[in-house]
């Protein structure tokens, strides 16, 4: 072998090496989890189920177990600790209070200033209350204090840089108040400043509307999606996640949370399906 020969050998594996270097690996998704899906086990063993959510390729966790200023009985620093040791952000929460009359204003902002203290304190990014009373669905009136409150909480958890937000499930949509649906109402009636919509995907279609409608109509609003199905995601058939992720820019969604609330197979196994959905889909669009 001549020296002329080596030479030009280790000018290619340079060329070879550079050329490798300048294809870098894709990078990988950014959707968390919605851990009530996983609920039961986080009532047996919050350690584990927290660290197989980490090991199927989730990247952040939303909570469905604050309390006392508590997550699923640990601190905030402790479940904040438990998640990054596990390779997941702790970015979101589920939690909220019934509207208040006059009488139990101030006990219930009272309540909402230690969430928001507690929820600070792990870092997280947005607080959501999942449901409504049936004060907001029987009265316009009625849902007027409910978006007066909600725009009140906003503004507490606006002053430690926090997002309020609410989700949304099928009745918000199929509820008629003075002509309109409930769901429209809420947009109308709460400042864009103070609340933000979490947007599940699969309740509007369930609620018999389309979702690229909002879009279209308030645009910007639906900072945080649930991309949910049936069952696990794309079981069912009936969702069109391509045509919403192709107008996920002008809805304002900045994160994408599964959550499977029904399931064909053990919950565990559901939520890892759903993710390598989401990571074989082209259309997924949801980075860091």
């Amino acid at each position: 072998m001549t020296v002329k020969y080596l030479f030009f050998l280790g000018i290619a594996a340079f060329f070879a090496q550079a050329f490798v270097g300048c294809n870098p690996a894709p990078k990988e998704k950014f959707i968390g989890l919605q851990l009530y899906s996983v609920r039961d086990d986080m009532k047996k063993d919050v350690p584990a189920t927290v660290a197989k959510v980490g090991e199927m390729g989730y990247k952040f966790v939303e909570a469905a177990g604050y309390g006392d200023g508590q997550f699923y009985g640990m601190s905030p620093a402790d479940f904040k600790a438990l998640c990054e040791t596990n390779g997941l952000q702790f970015l979101g929460s589920h939690t909220g209070q019934d509207v208040p009359d006059s009488a139990s204003w101030d006990k219930t902002m009272a309540w909402w200033d230690q969430a928001i203290e507690a929820h600070a304190a792990a870092g997280v990014k947005w607080i959501v209350q999942p449901w409504m009373g049936k004060t907001g669905y029987e009265s316009l009136d009625g849902l007027k204090k409910y978006c007066a409150y909600f725009n009140a909480v906003g503004e507490k958890c606006n002053a430690k840089g926090i997002r309020f937000g609410y989700h949304n499930h099928a009745n918000e949509f199929k509820t008629v108040l003075d002509g309109k649906p409930v769901y429209d109402w809420m947009l109308e009636l709460t400042d864009p400043k103070n609340v933000m919509f979490q947007l599940d995907l699969y309740w509007i279609v369930e609620g018999g509307k389309n979702p690229l409608d909002y879009f279209e109509n308030y645009p910007g609003r639906f900072e945080v999606w649930h991309i949910k199905d049936k069952e696990e995601l794309g079981a069912s058939g009936m969702m069109d996640f391509a045509s919403m992720f192709a107008e996920r820019e002008k809805s304002g969604a900045k994160y994408g949370v599964v959550e499977v609330e029904r399931y064909n197979f053990e919950p565990l196994v559901s939520c890892k399906k759903s993710i390598d959905f989401l990571n074989q889909a082209d259309y997924v669009d949801f980075y860091e």
